[in-house]
């Protein structure tokens, strides 16, 4: 059992563990983990490798990676990790995202020489990749963590889901998925179950079975959350209620964001931070559904219509494709070309734009939050105190959604549809849900409560700073290198 009340010693300047981070596809798996790396080399005495695999599926994640090693010039050191050769092939139609953790996957024997040559202390993996990482690190007596980049309640329904599917077929039923009884945490109804895990031949299915069975073997399990904001199921992690022999669990967030330099061009070439500084406080809905998830034709234009009937200021950012370097349609064809844009001009900007979230949600003018609920985002909410509307589109998103519920962090719709399911969420109902949140005070006041306990956390001498402080202790004490 972990206790993230223990306060350990911190490391000291003599001897300095060299922790390898090993991240796998998309924006919503990099983005922790280049937070984790600059957390871990910025005052908490860690030498950083981060192995990148190049090229990169998104265009996003590839700027990203270059703005890090730039960032943080030899704080946070490069390891290229050349993958084996992979036949996609063999999985017609399959997710980009998923083919590109299969391909790590199957390339797991390479990572044995890169942790030899880099003298590797620790190696944390993303789950992604842990129930092939972690053999790899033991053999090579390597302390092997996890980075879960989802919340604990999606540490904890992955951590009992293969029990769930052994009880299943035991049963009778096949391994049939219905709804899951996390045990110490709360129900996930059959509806809030990701919906690839309805299929267990999918390949993300097959993935997250093995990884979910192999948490047991990492040495802990880093969590970006904070205790006050998902106390049930960190505790039922710990006291060993979900899995039984249960490695320390780490919750280390929120992971504060990389500052980034100033580049050429400016950052800015959608205007949207001037365009936020000319609105009045907490007057402007933010939109963004992510980086990961396309929204069909239809579902874009009742959101444009109930955008515009909300009568708010919004800033809305784009999205109609899985991988970016896919998108070209222009956004007057992916709205409709009815005259939204014109009508909208002055009181909303919308972009198809990447744009630095964190800073919008810290910005004074934002006072509600659509989102589609990928952790990342409500990390970054929860650190600003934003108010947000839960839409869930795709994956873990709906077992996000009721942690923003719980959280009184905001709102969630629960019979708003998403992906795969029938049925369009109207601009009337978008509409009169808004103006509903933007209206409750309430909202605002639960949120910004929320915000002052990640803030507490991550302060000297909270929670998640000393989760972190304990994390770094053990590299250490695992053989730490001496200058």
């Amino acid at each position: 059992m972990c206790s993230a009340a223990a306060s350990p010693a911190m490391p000291t300047s003599g001897a300095r563990p060299h922790v390898v981070l090993l991240p796998s596809a998309g924006m919503g798996h990099l983005v922790p983990f280049g937070r984790l790396a600059v957390a871990l080399s910025g005052g908490r005495g860690c030498d950083v490798s981060v192995a990148a695999v190049l090229p990169t599926v998104s265009s996003a994640e590839a700027r990203h990676l270059e703005a890090l090693f730039a960032a943080a010039g030899t704080a946070v050191r490069r390891l290229d990790f050349r993958l084996a050769p992979f036949d996609a092939s063999e999985f017609p139609g399959a997710d980009p995202f998923f083919l590109r953790f299969e391909a790590m996957r199957r390339s797991a024997p390479l990572l044995g020489p890169l942790l030899a040559a880099a003298g590797a202390s620790a190696l944390v993996t993303d789950i992604a990749l842990a129930s092939v990482a972690l053999p790899v690190a033991r053999e090579r007596g390597v302390p092997c963590y996890v980075l879960f980049t989802a919340s604990a309640a999606m540490l904890a329904f992955c951590a009992y889901f293969p029990a769930h599917l052994d009880s299943s077929a035991a049963d009778g039923r096949g391994g049939v998925v219905g709804d899951v009884d996390v045990p110490g945490v709360y129900r996930v109804p059959k509806s809030s179950v990701p919906q690839a895990l309805h299929d267990p031949k999918h390949l993300f299915t097959q993935q997250f079975v093995a990884n979910g069975r192999g948490l047991v073997d990492a040495d802990g399990i880093l969590v970006n959350t904070f205790d006050a904001f998902e106390p049930e199921a960190i505790t039922a992690l710990r006291e060993g209620s979900v899995a039984s022999g249960f490695p320390p669990v780490f919750a280390v967030g929120p992971l504060l964001p990389v500052r980034f330099p100033p580049q050429e061009p400016a950052e800015d070439p959608a205007g949207y931070m001037q365009w936020l500084d000319a609105q009045p406080a907490r007057s402007v809905v933010y939109v963004s559904f992510g980086s990961r998830k396309a929204i069909s034709p239809d579902q874009l234009r009742e959101l444009a219509a109930g955008l515009e009937a909300s009568g708010h200021r919004f800033l809305w950012v784009v999205k109609s494709t899985v991988v970016d370097r896919d998108e070209a349609a222009e956004l007057g064809d992916l709205l409709g070309d009815d005259g939204f844009l014109g009508r909208v001009q002055g009181r909303a900007l919308v972009t198809k734009g990447w744009v630095e979230q964190e800073e919008i949600l810290q910005h004074g003018s934002v006072g509600l939050f659509v989102s589609h609920c990928g952790w990342n985002s409500l990390t970054e909410a929860a650190a600003s105190g934003v108010p947000v509307l839960a839409w869930p589109r795709f994956g873990d998103q709906r077992i996000n959604a009721a942690v923003v519920a719980r959280s009184r962090l905001g709102a969630w719709e629960e019979r708003w549809s998403w992906d795969g399911e029938e049925g369009l969420v109207t601009g009337k109902e978008v509409a009169e849900k808004i103006k509903a949140v933007m209206a409750d005070g309430t909202v605002a006041k639960k949120a910004a409560t929320v915000g002052e306990a990640a803030a507490a956390a991550t302060a000297k001498g909270g929670t998640s700073y000393w989760s972190l402080a304990e994390f770094v202790g053990r590299c250490r004490d695992a053989g730490g290198r001496h200058e």
